[in-house]
């Protein structure tokens, strides 16, 4: 009898087993229950923005959605993890995410900590003015005027380096107030990549215009862990969504009231 009621018992927890496996794996995904973790941007509207309500928009948060599909994952299968630029590449060494889109500019310096899909998108710095500025046509017009950048960054030292020696630089801790203080006439110009800039100009179409005369080249990429398997699967996907119009309608669904034009796709890099 006590052999039989041990049988009986452990046939029992075999089948509340088998059971909470089956109940594990409701998604009907090829990824099956798993979860896959996405590094972006919470703060950059058009991009990669955290909505009051708690969701998720912007051109960066699309294209991840869009890799992630074709991965084999379903959108409640993603779980959004906020990623700075400081935190990147120590994110995706220890595990806190699997990838990351969060306008991640492909250095040599950073190909040899982490691995990058792409790029799906070229970025390069430009200048946002007020939308009735004609003053300022390029870097090289900026003497004499007051120019934003947020702390930290190396954007607006570029331009006093480079193009306008007479350039007033002023600092603060997020874009938004760089915004705020064109609007009032506090400052004259903000300087950043000119696709976060377009996410800005879109907030308030109308308002205010890019100049469009970018003078660098960023080339935002996905970022993986070193030694990826899904690299050459996520450069497959990045290509599939130039031809079936995919990485088109991201960017008009979240920028195309900007004033800032679509421009060709970049060519993938297969290195």
């Amino acid at each position: 009898m006590k052999f039989q009621k041990i049988a009986a018992l452990v046939g029992a927890l075999a089948l509340a087993g088998s059971l909470a496996a089956c109940g594990s794996d409701d998604s009907g995904s090829d990824a099956g229950g798993d979860k896959i973790k996405i590094g972006i941007k919470f703060d950059q509207p058009g991009l990669g923005f955290k909505e009051s309500d708690g969701s998720y928009s912007g051109f960066d948060v699309d294209m991840a959605e869009y890799i992630a599909k074709g991965l084999g994952y379903d959108e409640d299968q993603i779980q959004w993890v906020e990623a700075v630029s400081a935190n990147r590449e120590t994110f995706l060494k220890d595990g806190t995410v699997d990838m990351i889109l969060a306008t991640y500019s492909i250095t040599d310096e950073r190909k040899a900590e982490v691995d990058f899909a792409g790029p799906y998108y070229v970025a390069g710095q430009d200048l946002l003015v007020a939308a009735d500025n004609t003053d300022i046509t390029g870097p090289e017009s900026l003497d004499g005027k007051k120019l934003c950048s947020v702390t930290g960054s190396t954007s607006a030292q570029k331009v006093k380096d480079e193009y306008s020696k007479g350039v007033q630089l002023q600092e603060f801790d997020t874009y938004s107030k760089c915004v705020g203080a064109i609007e009032n006439g506090q400052l004259d110009a903000m300087t950043t990549d000119n696709i976060i800039l377009a996410g800005f100009a879109q907030q308030d179409p109308g308002k205010f215009k890019i100049v469009g005369k970018p003078f660098s080249e960023e080339n935002y990429g996905v970022g993986l862990p070193k030694g990826s398997k899904d690299r050459d699967k996520i450069n497959d996907l990045i290509e599939k969504s130039f031809e079936d119009g995919a990485w088109e309608k991201a960017f008009n669904d979240n920028l195309g009231d900007s004033g800032y034009e679509l421009p060709e796709p970049p060519t993938v890099d297969r290195y």
